[in-house]
Formats: C-alpha cells, sequence, structure tokens
C-alpha cells in the first residue's frame, strides 16, 4: 500500500493555527511521526486564503522538507499554486491532483515531462462528480491520455475514483470496485487511490466504516490512499488484509509490524 500522509493540511484546527504562528517545530514533528509510521509521500496542503496560498505552501514545504526524507505530495484546488511552489520542491514527489475540470491538466502535466514525478488524477469535471461507472472511467481514459503526451506512464498515476458517500449513494463500494476492475483492464500498471473516510461521511462510528473499507478496496485492487498513517488501527487494518489475501509471505510485514508497534 502506498501511504500518502494527509495530517499536513490547513483545514485541522491544530495546522491552522501553526500555520497562522509559524509553529515549524508543530509541523516538523507532525511530519516526523508520519514518516517514521511508515507514509509514503507526505501530503502538504495550506488550505488558506487564496492570496496567501502560495507563500504559505512555500512555508510548508520548506519546514517538511528540513524535517524528513520523505518525498511530498504537494496538493491544492488551484492549479497554478503548484505550478508557482513546484520549483521549491528538492526531490520527485506527488501531485494533487489533476481532474477534467479547468486547465487541471495542461497546467501540472508539464511539469511532470522528463522527471519521475508522480500525479493524482481524480475521475470529476466541471461537471462535478459524477455518479456514473462509465463517466469516471471515460475521464479517467482522458487523463492518461492527455498524460502519454508529456512522456508520463499509467504507472506514475494515482486514479482516485472518488468513492460516493455511503449515507447518500447505497451502491457507493460496489461502484467504487466496479471502476477499479475497469480502470485496470485499461491500464494494468495504474494505481488506484482514495481519499478513504469520504466513504463515511454523515455516519456515525466512521472509523469502523474506514477500516471495513479499506480492506475490501485493498481486495477490490486499491494500492494507493490519502490517510493517516498514524492511526494504529488503520494500519493494522492494511497489514491485516494483504496478509490474508496472500500478498505478504509468512505475514513477515504483519508481524514486523507489530513488533515496531506500527499495529
Amino acid at each position: 500500500m502506498i501511504i500518502i500522509g494527509e495530517k499536513i493540511n490547513g483545514t485541522i484546527p491544530a495546522i491552522k493555527e501553526a500555520i497562522e504562528k509559524r509553529d515549524a517545530k508543530l509541523i516538523a514533528e507532525r511530519a516526523q511521526k508520519q514518516e517514521q509510521a511508515g507514509a509514503d509521500f507526505i501530503d502538504v496542503c495550506a488550505g488558506t486564503a487564496p492570496e496567501l496560498e502560495i507563500e504559505t505552501l512555500k512555508w510548508l514545504i520548506g519546514v517538511v522538507q528540513e524535517a524528513t526524507e520523505t518525498p511530498l505530495c504537494i496538493d491544492s484546488p488551484n492549479p497554478r499554486v503548484i505550478e508557482a511552489v513546484f520549483k521549491y520542491v528538492n526531490k520527485p514527489g506527488l501531485i494533487n491532483s489533476i481532474s477534467q475540470e479547468g486547465d487541471k491538466c495542461e497546467v501540472l502535466l508539464p511539469l511532470m515531462e522528463g522527471n519521475p514525478w508522480e500525479v493524482i488524477g481524480l475521475t470529476c469535471d466541471n461537471k462535478g462528480i459524477p455518479c456514473d461507472v462509465q463517466t469516471k472511467v471515460d475521464i479517467a481514459k482522458i487523463m492518461v491520455d492527455k498524460a502519454a503526451k508529456f512522456g508520463i506512464a499509467p504507472d506514475r498515476i494515482h486514479i482516485d475514483p472518488c468513492v460516493m458517500a455511503l449515507s447518500t449513494h447505497n451502491d457507493s463500494l460496489q461502484n467504487f470496485t466496479r471502476e477499479i476492475s475497469e480502470i485496470r483492464a485499461l491500464y494494468p500498471t495504474i494505481h488506484i487511490t482514495s481519499g478513504l473516510s469520504n466513504i463515511s461521511f454523515g455516519l456515525p462510528a466512521r472509523s469502523l466504516m474506514n477500516k471495513t473499507f479499506m480492506a475490501l478496496a485493498i481486495q477490490a485492487g486499491m494500492d494507493s490512499a490519502v490517510m493517516d498513517p498514524t492511526n494504529q488501527d488503520m494500519m493494522g487494518t492494511i497489514f491485516a488484509a494483504y496478509a490474508l489475501l496472500g500478498k505478504d509471505k509468512y505475514c513477515r510485514a504483519y508481524s514486523k509490524a507489530f513488533r515496531q508497534g506500527k499495529i
């Protein structure tokens, strides 16, 4: 599982306060904890007023890069912000994200030409998030085709089928698994990711729903997730799922994670 650590985001109250106070110590500690817990990328998202976003994201990038060796996931809804801070990142990481909304592909894909950067692709467009499987698959195909023009192979793309909240879409998981199956049939090496907590929006006991979804999504073929790597219950679910599915020979990774206190 490719883990994209989600805990440095300006929409989180503690991070918002740290950004306002320029509390580099708190940001650095949050990054280090995610790195130690096993994050493959550390997402940095300013989540602040548009006029402050470039300055704030540049500051976050600097703090996190000084504190860890883990590649960054540069996160903004505005592609021009990512374009502006891209040069300050000192090693290839992950861009979050492109879609068929606006000019995101046109702005961000050229940044990835001739380097090993990876990108998250959301299956949405100017009309929002489609409810039907085929439209999401079609959007994924368009993004992969656009990426190919810049020499970006499918194995550098993390497609997010944008799982819908179960509280409003009863067939959310079934559609998600179909989307994985159909996208993977077209592009066997592509990654499938998710902001997995979306599934439980509006429901009680959200952590229970999230963990169960994680296990079922792994079985369906999801191999990447935007999540909290310091959540031992969720990490335990991942290691257990891989072991149960025969993807962890002799349960070595599961046992090692237990010995290291990760689960």
